[in-house]
């Protein structure tokens, strides 16, 4: 007897084949029989009529940070809601585990970077997990049997350095031996799961004390020791940040992602190519590791969006914004002391200055203040400017952007709300995008669900990219935006029997109105451990998402079910060859 079966859905499997019309069983939280409509005569527990709605498998996450929250959120929201059955973490070189029992203090030191690094609320982390775990192993045994979706996970760097040489780890340079201990972590966390080794050299990447993160320390010939031992194990991957990814690689770093990658031998994605009309030349060199790669034995695969995410800005809290030269020694000062040097003109055309240069990177776009809008706004001062766009209501003050939005911030004590307009959202740069998304070393992804949490909501980018694709700029047919968001990157993380709608795949499902698929405006809602804030987006026109056969979303509603599976290197993974 089938557990459940779809009747007369619009089936888009996955691989990229034209849509067909079909009947979907399932049985023991598998894909049991595909068949045309009507002719499946085994009988259901339970059936659903499924005519007008498309089935597609569901979407895989190739660069989430739900690390910590499905602890108090098995049901990784908002991604599941929007069609997300599998989410890889553990990425950009920051993980929970493993965690040395000899120096408890190592769990609170990992809780201020992670919310430094990630924009996780301190508050969450420290209430909402239970901090119980040591190695690896025992971290993904406490997530076992308790999650709704399926979720695999990089071992950071930044943990396993600190996991050895303790407070070292931030300046300092492995002995030999120390080196050969991270290289024992390391083969023992992939033996006990861990999907390969994560990294990031990048300059944005602070700890909680203000110093670079521990990996941002590491020698070359240290990312490579640890990239062969990724080699010796089945089904495992590198993931590595390093500054470039923002904007530009330099010659350094791509030698070193196509060193280690050609040293594992195995897959290294990167996060998070931006595409943009008025950067022609980005796209070009960010390519350039990718074709290096293949002809030194490795393979370099770059995430982009395919939508452009909400992001909500502050001068009050950290945001993007710090991350701009020169801007976090002053946004990092006490409001009273931030209020008096941002209205400096001097400080303020400096900042400008420092906004636009070079160094600034990807970072240069935030920079054109009159294009942002005011978002929520707390003084009698304020009243009637949410909504509004700052280059307006500076042109009636007579006064530049920068410093009308400085003034308006000032008035709310810095927590004013801010919403940057995207600068890359022309003709020219979707057009960029769509051939982009052709080539054999891009794969969509990037969201950082879980990460950042009150500043953005990329979580939703699968419903958003395929109602656009079905009813809005259309840049892609659905069979392919499907298999874009699906098989790709299974096949890149080398999952067995998912990302397909196939006889004897898992029933990893998502069954959606054509219609009306969509994401809903993100919005700030106080729902973490703690009260805490965070940016929600309603899923729309989601029916109903199957994990391992089990319902667990219908009508953007969860179930309750806990279906998910925490997926293992070389248990639930197969090895992926560059060759």
């Amino acid at each position: 007897m089938l557990d459940h079966l779809i009747k007369g859905a619009t089936v888009v499997d996955g691989t990229g084949a034209p849509a067909r019309a079909a009947d979907v069983g399932i049985r023991d939280g598998r894909i049991a029989v595909i068949a045309e409509p009507g002719t499946i005569t085994e009988e259901a527990r339970t059936s659903e009529d499924a005519t007008g709605k498309i089935l597609s498998p569901g979407f895989v996450d190739p660069h989430t940070h739900y690390d910590a929250q499905l602890f108090w959120d098995p049901y990784a929201t908002p991604s599941l809601n929007h069609g997300v059955t599998t989410v890889a973490g553990g990425n950009c070189g920051f993980t929970l585990a493993p965690l040395n029992p000899a120096r408890p203090e190592d769990a609170d030191y990992t809780r201020r970077m992670m919310s430094k690094v990630e924009g996780m609320s301190l508050v969450a982390l420290e209430e909402g997990a239970p901090w119980n775990w040591s190695s690896f192993g025992d971290y993904l045994n406490a997530l076992d049997g308790r999650i709704a979706v399926n979720a695999g996970f990089m071992v950071g760097h930044c943990a396993i350095r600190r996991y050895v040489m303790g407070e070292d780890s931030v300046g300092g340079q492995p002995t030999e031996e120390q080196m050969q201990q991270m290289l024992d972590l390391l083969h023992t966390a992939m033996d006990e799961g861990a999907w390969g080794l994560s990294t990031t050299q990048s300059s944005t990447h602070s700890d909680g004390n203000g110093k670079p993160v521990a990996s941002r320390h590491a020698k070359p010939a240290e990312l490579l020791a640890l990239s062969k031992a990724v080699g010796e194990h089945e089904g495992t991957q590198l993931e590595a940040i390093v500054a470039g990814c923002l904007d530009q690689f330099s010659d350094e770093e791509i030698d070193l992602f196509v060193e280690m990658s050609a040293a594992a031998g195995r897959p290294l994605n990167w996060n998070v190519l931006t595409i943009d009309a008025a950067v022609p030349e980005r796209v070009p060199r960010q390519l350039i590791p990718s074709e290096r790669a293949r002809k030194a034995g490795g393979r370099i695969v770059a995430l982009t969006m395919p939508i452009l995410a909400p992001m909500n800005m502050s001068l009050g809290t950290f945001c993007a914004l710090n991350l701009i030269p020169g801007w976090g020694e002053i946004l990092g000062l006490p409001i009273p002391e931030r209020i008096e040097k941002l209205r400096d003109p001097e400080v303020r055309a400096e900042m400008l200055k420092r906004a636009d240069s070079k160094e600034a990177g990807v970072f240069r776009r935030l920079a054109n203040f009159g294009r942002y809008v005011i978002g929520d706004t707390y003084s009698k001062e304020n009243e009637g400017l949410s909504g509004r766009i700052v280059n307006d209501i500076a042109a009636e003050r007579g006064q530049d952007a920068f410093q009308c939005l400085v003034e308006i911030c000032a008035n709310d004590e810095m927590r004013t709300i801010l919403w940057p307009m995207p600068t890359d959202n022309d003709p020219a740069s979707w057009e960029l995008r769509k051939q982009a998304w052709e080539h054999e070393d891009i794969m969509l992804g990037g969201s950082d669900a879980g990460a950042h949490l009150d500043r953005m909501c990329g979580a939703p980018y699968t419903t958003r990219f395929i109602g656009d694709c079905l009813r809005g700029r259309k840049l892609t047919s659905l069979e392919k935006a499907v298999k874009m968001l699906t098989d790709d990157p299974a096949q890149l993380f080398g999952l067995i029997d998912r990302g397909r709608i196939q006889e004897g795949y898992f029933a990893d499902l998502v069954l959606f109105d054509p219609e009306k698929i969509a994401a809903g405006k993100a919005t700030l809602v106080h729902d973490l451990p703690g009260d805490s804030p965070r940016l929600d987006s309603k899923a729309i026109g989601i029916n109903a998402v199957w994990v391992n056969g089990v319902e667990a979303i219908r009508e953007d509603v969860v179930t309750g079910a806990v279906p998910g599976k925490v997926l293992r290197s070389g248990q639930d993974t197969r090895t992926v060859s560059t060759k």
